[in-house]
């Protein structure tokens, strides 16, 4: 029988660790990277993790004893800056193997990658759509965002999903929210998802920073060079490796004591997560980011 328990057990150490003060840390605690990232993070916002739980999703089958099992923890973190609290939930896929008799061999997150290898993006250029050129619209962020915080952690069925999530996510908000679909059936025009075919900018990080930073009509948005300047209802694009090809997109929630954002987002799912990932394992010092304020007819007048 497969002691489960020593992972719940492990699980808490890490959390335990998490909300305590002290930067000492048990010998043998899994995570640890990760645990100190979030650690150091809320420190440098002036904020602090007052509580923090797991909960397990264990497989129906029941896992394997001397095999892989694959399980999701949903991480729910308590933090508080100033008079200020909020949470953040963070769903991740863990992989943990047993040994014949039960015991626990291993345990850890599985990673992933933000970049879709299954797509052709290269071409993609956004152009205007002479037959859009006419398409106006009103952005209702409140919808956007009342998308986003049903949909972080699951998959809207009337849309396709894909292991690289992030932008099909951020995508389906700003459409929500009332943004326009234009360009079908060209993939590397416009912004759009229809009869089981999609843009790249629908989809794919580096495309939709294209589209965002150069769309005149329909959904557009204006750069901004600072993250504060961000209001709930807008898109931050990472390029985390710094080479110039951005690799993740995020929604704007909410803003914190700071008046920094909060995001949602797909691949890794998150809800209120701080905005820079300086706590991803994805995150490098050489990242680099882009801030767009969704614009709409309203607007501009």
């Amino acid at each position: 029988m497969m002691n489960v328990e020593a992972i719940h057990q492990q699980i808490n150490e890490g959390l335990q660790y998490l909300v305590s003060k002290s930067r000492r840390h048990p010998s043998n605690l899994h995570n640890l990277e990760w645990l100190e990232k979030k650690k150091v993070l809320a420190e440098k916002r002036k904020a602090e993790i007052v509580k923090a739980t797991a909960n397990i999703k264990w497989p129906k089958n029941g896992g394997k004893v001397n095999g892989p099992t694959h399980y999701l923890c949903h991480y729910r973190f308590v933090y508080k800056q100033g008079d200020f609290f909020y949470i953040e939930e963070y769903g991740e896929n863990r992989i943990a193997e047993f040994s014949a008799s039960g015991h626990l061999i291993k345990d850890e997150a599985i990673p992933k990658n933000f970049t879709i290898s299954n797509q052709d993006d290269r071409e993609y250029k956004e152009t205007m759509d002479l037959k859009s050129s006419s398409i106006s619209f009103q952005y209702d962020r409140l919808a956007a965002i009342q998308y986003a915080e049903r949909w972080w952690n699951e998959y809207n069925p009337k849309f396709k999903n894909f292991e690289v999530n992030c932008t099909n996510f951020v995508s389906q908000c700003l459409f929500a929210g009332g943004a326009p679909m234009r360009g079908y059936p060209k993939r590397t025009v416009g912004w759009w998802m229809k009869n089981n075919d999609w843009s790249f900018s629908w989809t794919v990080a580096h495309s939709i920073m294209v589209y965002l930073s150069n769309s005149k009509i329909g959904l557009r948005a204006e750069e901004v060079f600072s993250p504060e300047k961000l209001v709930p209802g807008d898109v931050i694009c990472y390029d985390f490796q710094g080479d110039g090809r951005f690799d993740h997109t995020t929604f704007v929630v909410a803003k914190d004591n700071e008046n920094m954002p909060l995001v949602n987002a797909n691949t890794h799912n998150c809800r209120k997560r701080y905005w820079s990932y300086e706590d991803s394992t994805a995150y490098t010092p050489n990242i680099k980011y882009k801030f767009f304020h969704i614009m709409d007819d309203k607007s501009l007048k």
